[in-house]
């Protein structure tokens, strides 16, 4: 059975702060409560178990907790939508069979280690409050699908002004955002260079900064990283703790190839 869920309290922490879509669920609900069309969450139970699903605008996340199967009703519910994106439980995923409309893609959960920081790193020319429309600027050159600006910019800052996410620029040409924090775990995103200043490094001594500077802050940070990225990641010293899946249309004019590039 899938219901909607009203407030905060319909939602079982113990089980969505297992996992980092788990506690993005949980940033959301605090960012934005249960109020919102675009912004919506589900509890979703059978005889199995229970779990949850999240959607926001184009993204829908599903967190279970390891047991509920359900793959009907999602399947159903996932071809109802027909969001770009489906993450969370790859477990699910891999059961839902959703091939005429989504393919599938892999992606690393990477730990930030820290480590002492680059000779040449200058903390100075970080932004710690950057102008959010160069930030998106910087994003468009990177994430071929990323939201159009309004939509972006009106998620971002309202969740800024929440508290929930955070956002940094390097140099003005270099940017990464904190899309959560939630029990001191923190998830990284939107990470992106500019093309005129790709091959710099500056992304490389920006994110070995990052990790250093969340560390001292008490954060275990993370960040979620397609196949074209892995190795830059490994290179950098940074801990591969799971491999999962994402699904996404294939009715959808894209260029994936180019997701993420730094």
């Amino acid at each position: 059975m899938i219901k909607l869920i009203q407030s905060e309290s319909g939602l079982d922490k113990a089980i969505l702060m297992r996992t980092l879509s788990g506690r993005k669920m949980l940033a959301y609900m605090k960012a934005y409560g249960a109020g919102y069309d675009f912004c919506q969450f589900y509890e979703v139970t059978d005889e199995t178990g229970k779990g949850y699903m999240f959607i926001i605008n184009s993204t829908l996340i599903i967190c279970t907790d390891g047991e509920l199967q359900a793959t009907d009703e999602l399947r159903f519910f996932i071809n109802m939508n027909l969001p770009f994106r489906v993450e969370g439980d790859s477990r699910i995923l891999e059961q839902i069979g959703l091939e005429e409309h989504y393919q599938v893609l892999n992606r690393t959960v990477f730990e930030l280690v820290p480590d002492e920081k680059s000779t040449d790193f200058a903390e100075e020319y970080v932004d710690f409050d950057p102008n959010l429309p160069e930030v998106y600027n910087i994003l468009s050159e990177g994430f071929p699908n990323i939201a159009d600006f309004s939509l972006w910019y009106t998620d971002t800052s309202h969740r800024c002004r929440h508290g929930i996410s955070r956002v940094f620029t390097y140099r003005g040409c270099t940017t990464a955002s904190v899309v959560f924090d939630i029990g001191n775990e923190v998830l990284i995103g939107q990470v992106a260079t500019k093309v005129s200043a790709r091959g710099s490094g500056y992304a490389r001594d920006f994110l070995k900064w990052l990790a250093y500077f969340l560390n001292n802050l008490g954060k275990k940070a993370y960040l979620f990283a397609l196949d074209i990225r892995v190795s830059f990641y490994r290179e950098i010293g940074f801990r591969e703790v799971e491999k999962e899946i994402v699904l996404e249309r294939i009715d959808v004019d894209k260029d994936s190839a180019n997701k993420g590039e730094l």
